[in-house]
């Protein structure tokens, strides 16, 4: 099977919620060629999945050494960070994709989840405003989203969301 091949199938297999067969794909195609940066960061993205999220930056770094600029692998090692409750490390993987995308308002949201967290409420509560201003839908998954929970009940949060 060709690298090509491999990678649409680990894909599908992944699209599909069937994480060890796609991880058997990705897995092929980098043994084939090691520095295939999507195969890298979908192989992360299935170890996130399984909680393995040192391992997840892991294939995430090696994605980076061969395109440091890559948003994908980027946002996904802010959010393997974030789930370690490494925030700062979360954050400047954020702030890197924003020196490009200034208004990636996934970017936005995940630096405002790992700022709260950090106990950065005020910072946090302003970039949420922004992302809401940007995509009107946030302000519904703001709502449920465990991040926000030390700060659900504040009238700024409840003035941004409600």
């Amino acid at each position: 099977m060709r690298v090509d091949e491999a990678l649409d199938k680990g894909i599908t297999e992944f699209n599909l919620g069937n994480f060890k067969k796609a991880l058997v794909f990705f897995d092929g195609v980098l043994a084939r060629n090691p520095q295939h940066v999507m195969a890298l960061i979908k192989k992360g993205n299935i170890l996130g999945k399984f909680g393995k999220y040192v391992d997840a930056i892991s294939s995430y770094n090696l994605a980076l050494r061969i395109e440091p600029h890559n948003a994908l692998a980027l946002v996904n090692k802010g959010l393997a960070m974030h789930y370690l409750q490494r925030y700062d490390e979360a954050i400047s993987c954020y702030d890197k994709i924003l020196l490009q995308k200034p208004d990636s308002v996934t970017t936005l949201y995940n630096k405002a989840s790992s700022l709260v967290r950090q106990n950065r409420s005020d910072e946090g509560l302003s970039i949420l405003e922004r992302v809401i201003k940007l995509d009107f839908s946030y302000k519904y998954k703001a709502r449920s989203d465990i991040d926000f929970e030390n700060i659900r009940k504040t009238s700024n949060f409840k003035r941004l969301v409600l």
